[in-house]
């Protein structure tokens, strides 16, 4: 199994990343669509999320937490790095 913050290379640049642990259950692209993306065509695995764009504003940066907390493979990751 891949390290818990290995992350997919289609990640947008920033603090929010999704690791190589993701099941592609699409649920953070249900909660932040503006953020999160799915990609069929991973090397690894079929379906697995990355963040698209990272956020913008407190409204989007909500989301992003919600889907990092709502997360069952708990693949999304806050690197703590400022914007």
């Amino acid at each position: 199994m891949s390290d818990q913050t290995e992350r997919f290379k289609e990640n947008a640049a920033g603090r929010y990343y999704v690791a190589k642990v993701c099941i592609g259950c699409s649920l953070c692209a249900a909660i932040a669509p503006d953020n999160f993306r799915e990609n069929g065509d991973m090397e690894l695995a079929v379906g697995n999320s990355y963040v698209y764009r990272q956020p913008e504003n407190e409204a989007e940066e909500g989301l992003c937490v919600e889907a990092m907390d709502a997360c069952p493979a708990s693949a999304i990751h806050n690197n703590g790095l400022s914007k």
